[in-house]
């Protein structure tokens, strides 16, 4: 139990240096993390389209 105490305080020791980022990067970070996620869903939903269509043309003739 003792050894589960001490991890606990220096894992408080440690989240005590990071540096958090402040509210705005917060924002810009969250807001190019969810802009590159729709671009990619677009991206992987039109090329998985154009394969299914190529592949149906194909097994159809």
């Amino acid at each position: 139990m003792s050894r589960v105490i001490q991890f606990l305080k220096e894992v408080k020791i440690e989240l005590l240096k990071v540096t958090w980022p402040k509210k705005d990067e917060l924002i810009g970070s969250t807001s190019v993390v969810l802009i590159i996620s729709v671009i990619l869903s677009v991206f992987i939903g039109f090329a998985d389209f154009i394969i299914r269509n190529i592949i149906f043309f194909i097994l159809s003739r």
